[in-house]
């Protein structure tokens, strides 16, 4: 796979897209699918009515046709109701279906990212999110998936289970799990033989870079990971979604945002030194921000928001136009909530009208935790594994053995990126779930693609703004 210059962001649940990517990639950078809680993603597009049959379009490529065609009867226009099905909230002992749903759902979105051209298509993961991981890896594998992007977490284990997988053979990934000791040895399994019938016994092994945000980091994961590493993406605290927390900072009153100093800066001649390609991510979406990180030895950048909002994302498009017009009057206010994320790390939010920003709206919202993405995995006392989310009602975060502290602020991530995309669940009464849109720092600059190209740019519109005086001339 050739370097490109420019590294689409895999952004949120279902923002990146296939149809972003594919846009991307035939323009010859590096398109990339979001791999977050695409399971339900696939559900909610088949309860819709699958418009344009493009899911089954896929499935009907899936090596195993009965996992494909059970997908299809469980959740073909089903609609959105309170009752619609949605897969089951991810376990240490999933049950098969679950698993192979998981599968299918990464593999069609690879899959139609692909479908009509030749260029690379990448696939970004949350190491956070991580009983799916296997998985994932393995369906974006199935459909020839060619880069495979991580961050969130420390995914040393992943270069040597995307070889394993490449062989066909079962693998294991240790789990994080709070209140562990040194002799727990908790891991999530996947059996591509078992799992499927017709699996193949070789696949192509894809690229994979880390998300780092250190160089700490960038060394541990060079020296330390369990097999080849084929590139870093050097992400800063400006970048949207979620940040790595500020090294040495004090502890943060309610509604105060995380301050980063001179610790959080990354040493880029280090990073050089490790002899890998690497990418700049946060804050690089402006105009001749290619151009400065070529000059630092870098081989590209990694850009989000930018793409997001353009026509071929998978953001709603009421909440794509709410946002540009915010960004064109320039007065999009873009807050790192410390709280928001029920993982811990700070979050990056747009404060927009009917959405989780607004205080009135979060209260609102009944506490509950139903989709489960991002719940931690903690040890019980009687020795097994157990799940709790800060987002879920106090009293069962409580009985769980959580900090009630922890729970002050938390939103529902889970639902509200869904909602993002138009697949969010609907609450008892009929109320829709409210979505929460994560943007970088730089989100009023988008204001210059709207004045170029108007509301409805194109990614090809993006690379062009990005890619435009790239390279000095001589």
């Amino acid at each position: 796979m050739q370097n490109p210059l420019i590294i689409q962001g895999g952004m949120g649940a279902g923002v990146s897209n296939w149809v972003l990517a594919k846009a991307v990639s035939q323009c010859g950078q590096q398109g990339v699918v979001s791999g977050t809680g695409i399971e339900a993603i696939m559900a909610g597009r088949l309860r819709a009515g699958d418009e344009g049959g493009h899911v089954r379009r896929a499935l009907a490529a899936f090596p195993d046709q009965r996992v494909a065609d059970r997908i299809v009867a469980r959740y073909l226009s089903t609609g959105h109701g309170a009752g619609a099905p949605f897969p089951r909230q991810h376990r240490l002992d999933d049950p098969d279906e679950l698993v192979q749903e998981t599968i299918a759902a990464t593999f069609v979105e690879v899959f139609l990212a692909k479908q009509g051209h030749g260029r690379p298509v990448g696939i970004n993961l949350l190491t956070k999110i991580q009983i799916p991981v296997l998985a994932s890896l393995y369906g974006a594998m199935l459909a020839d998936v060619d880069l495979v992007i991580m961050g969130a977490g420390i995914p040393r284990e992943v270069p040597a289970i995307l070889d394993r997988l490449s062989r066909g053979e079962d693998v294991s990934m240790a789990l994080v799990v709070e209140g562990a000791g040194p002799l727990d040895d908790f891991r999530a399994h996947l059996s591509p033989a078992h799992i499927l019938v017709g699996a193949p016994r070789e696949l192509r092994r894809p690229a994979f870079y880390p998300i780092v945000a250190s160089n700490v980091l960038a060394t541990t994961m060079t020296r330390k990971a369990s097999g080849r590493i084929d590139g870093l993406i050097v992400e800063g605290p400006v970048a949207g979604g979620h940040n790595a927390p500020p090294r040495g900072g004090a502890a943060l009153e309610p509604g105060q945002e995380p301050v980063y100093g001179p610790r959080d800066e990354v040493d880029l001649r280090k990073i050089a030194d490790l002899g890998l390609p690497f990418y700049l991510a946060g804050g690089f979406g402006e105009a001749g921000r290619l151009r400065d990180a070529l000059a630092r030895g870098a081989a590209g950048i990694q850009v989000g928001t930018a793409f997001a909002f353009c026509r071929e994302s998978g953001l709603v498009l009421s909440i794509k136009l709410a946002a540009l017009r915010k960004a064109v009057e320039g007065i999009g206010r873009v807050v790192t909530d410390a709280l928001a994320s029920p993982t811990g790390f700070p979050f990056k939010v747009l404060n927009l009208e009917g959405t989780l920003s607004e205080l009135t709206e979060y209260l609102r919202r009944p506490r509950a935790c139903n989709l489960g993405f991002l719940r931690h995995i903690y040890k019980r006392e009687d020795g097994q594994i157990g799940y709790r989310c800060p987002a879920e009602p106090e009293a069962a975060w409580r009985a769980k053995g959580g900090d009630p502290a922890e729970t002050e602020g938390r939103k529902c991530l889970c639902n509200a990126l869904l909602a993002n995309v138009g697949v969010g669940r609907t609450l008892t009464g009929g109320d829709l779930e409210k979505p929460l849109v994560t943007v970088g720092a730089c989100f009023n600059q988008l204001r210059e693609l709207v004045q170029r190209w108007g509301e409805n740019y194109s990614a090809a519109n993006v690379l062009e703004f990005l890619l435009a005086d790239a390279i000095p001339q001589h």
